[in-house]
C-alpha cells in the first residue's frame, strides 16, 4: 500500500510528517534530522574533500515539489578515502540550511551515494545578486508536466563550475530533508553562496511556492569545519 503523500503545507506539511504513516515516522522520532542552523562550528573536518565533476547531459524533473536533475554516471564526490558518485540535484526556497539564523534566497542539493549505498549531500546556498547563466539553462528548459524525464538534445551542464576554487565549509551527520527523512546522511554545505538574480528565483518560486523544510535540532551534534582546495 502505497503511504499517504506528503507537501510543504496543512495537514500535510513539515510538522505532520511523521504521523502520516509508519514510513515516515523518522521524520518525528529521529533526533539526527535535517536541516539545521549552521552555528558554533568549532572542530576541524578529519576529511579531505575532492570534487571530480564531469559535464552532463541536460535531464530535467518536474517531480511536483521541485526540479530535479538527474545526472550522468561518472561524477564523484570524494570524503576522505569514500567515493560518493553524483545522481541528481534539486532546489528549495527558501533555503534549508541556514547560518546563525540567516534564511537564504535558495538551495540546491547535490546528492551522491556510495558503492555500499551510503548518501552524501552537497548544499549550495543561493543569495540574489546578478543573473546566473547556468540557472537560467536549466530555467529556460522547465519541464511543464510534472513525472516526465525531459532530455535536452544538444544541451549538456557541468556542476563543477559551482564549486568555488577554494571555500570554507560545514559538515555534519543528519538526514534527508524530506519523507522518509532517513538518516545517515553526510552533509557537506558550501559557505560560499551562488549568485542568482531576483527573476530566477522568482521564476521557480511562480511554480513551488514554498519547498523548504524547517530547522530540526542539533541534539548532540557536532558541526565540522573546513576548507577546500582542489
Amino acid at each position: 500500500m502505497a503511504g499517504i503523500g506528503w507537501s510543504y503545507e496543512g495537514a500535510t506539511g513539515p510538522e505532520h510528517w511523521g504521523a502520516l504513516d509508519s514510513g515516515k515516522a523518522q521524520c518525528a522520532e529521529g533526533q539526527r534530522q535535517s536541516p539545521v542552523d549552521i552555528t558554533g562550528a568549532t572542530q576541524p573536518h578529519p576529511d579531505r574533500l575532492r570534487f571530480s565533476y564531469t559535464p552532463s547531459t541536460l535531464n530535467l524533473v518536474n517531480t511536483g515539489r521541485t526540479i530535479q536533475v538527474n545526472y550522468d554516471p561518472g561524477s564523484c564526490l570524494t570524503i576522505g578515502s569514500e567515493r560518493y558518485e553524483l545522481l541528481q540535484f534539486h532546489f528549495h526556497s527558501p533555503s534549508e540550511h541556514t547560518f546563525d539564523g540567516k534564511t537564504y534566497d535558495m538551495e540546491i542539493h547535490l546528492v551522491h551515494r556510495s558503492v555500499d549505498r551510503q548518501l552524501a549531500v552537497v548544499a549550495i546556498l543561493m543569495a540574489v545578486g546578478e543573473d546566473n547563466a547556468t540557472i537560467q539553462t536549466l530555467w529556460d528548459n522547465l519541464p511543464s508536466r510534472v513525472g516526465i524525464n525531459t532530455a535536452v538534445r544538444g544541451v549538456t551542464i557541468n556542476v563543477q563550475a559551482w564549486i568555488p576554487p577554494e571555500t570554507a565549509y560545514y559538515a555534519y551527520t543528519g538526514s534527508l530533508t524530506t519523507p522518509p527523512c532517513s538518516e545517515g546522511v553526510q552533509w557537506i554545505i558550501l559557505r560560499t553562496p551562488m549568485v542568482v538574480s531576483a527573476a530566477q528565483v522568482r521564476t521557480f518560486t511562480a511554480i513551488f511556492p514554498r519547498s523548504a523544510r524547517p530547522v530540526q535540532p542539533l541534539n548532540d551534534r557536532v558541526v565540522f569545519e573546513g576548507v577546500y582546495r582542489p
